[in-house]
């Protein structure tokens, strides 16, 4: 078993402190960036659009995920208390709202490009769990997402939490939403799949759900919601409504990519 007690800093300049959290975004979006330019993207306008549609997608990230977190995850508080919301430094980001703005900002921007939005969506949904995968790992040394009570002997004990070893959510989420949901969006890359508009975005929102939904078992709920109905977390509700829009994606472009 391990104890945690990481340091949520990962180091200071002059008096501001850099945090691993947002190291985890930074380093994310970089070798996503890095990534997509120099292997994935093959059509020649999209990667010259790729630099000017990144600075909106980390708009629509940062505002997407904080809005998310709000709505989904603590309306009540922030209703009584809305100057806190634009108070990101003290925490509280949703992945789903931040997906949902990484969807708004594409459908708008290849608009603007005369585009189809999927060929920018399939590119993010090649290298989000690159993001994932470092976000995950920062939630685990900041000791926040935690899991439940084990005995498992991979058990973790989070000192800034309790004496209990937990489950490490947060590992599980980074191994399987970040690494394996990596592999397996590049293997169907190769076999094509990228030719098809929509079947990558449709097979990342489907696994995504499905290994999201599962971990969401072992995880300890938001306090200020606990579970909820069917005794589902909000994550698990929400995990239900993307894996449906991802299997109908997918459904729906396969067809199209067995007609081609």
């Amino acid at each position: 078993m391990f104890i945690n007690n990481f340091d949520p800093v990962a180091f200071h300049i002059f008096a501001f402190e850099i945090r691993w959290y947002s190291l985890s975004y930074i380093i994310g979006i970089l070798l996503g960036w890095y990534l997509s330019k120099s292997i994935f993207i093959k059509n020649t306008e999209l990667k010259n659009n790729f630099d000017d549609y990144i600075t909106y997608l980390i708009i629509g990230i940062i505002i997407g995920g904080r809005f998310g977190y709000v709505l989904f995850y603590n309306l009540d508080y922030y209703l009584n208390n809305p100057i806190d919301i634009f108070k990101i430094w003290q925490g509280g980001m949703s992945f789903h709202g931040g997906l949902i703005g990484v969807i708004l900002i594409s459908v708008w921007y290849s608009k603007k490009k005369n585009q189809n939005y999927f060929s920018y969506l399939d590119i993010v949904s090649l290298v989000a769990p690159i993001g994932i995968f470092f976000g995950r790992i920062a939630n685990f040394i900041n000791s926040e997402l935690y899991g439940i009570q084990t005995n498992l002997p991979w058990g973790v004990k989070f000192i800034k939490i309790d004496n209990l070893f937990r489950h490490p959510s947060q590992l599980y989420e980074a191994i399987f939403e970040g690494l394996i949901l990596f592999i397996i969006l590049i293997y169907f890359r190769n076999k094509n799949f990228m030719k098809t508009p929509g079947l990558i975005s449709g097979l990342f929102l489907t696994f995504y759900s499905i290994f999201r939904f599962i971990i969401e078992f072992f995880r300890v709920p938001d306090e200020q919601l606990g579970h909820l109905i069917f005794n589902l977390s909000i994550g698990q509700i929400i995990s239900i409504i993307f894996l449906i829009v991802g299997s109908y994606l997918i459904i729906k472009n396969y067809e199209t990519k067995k007609k081609s």
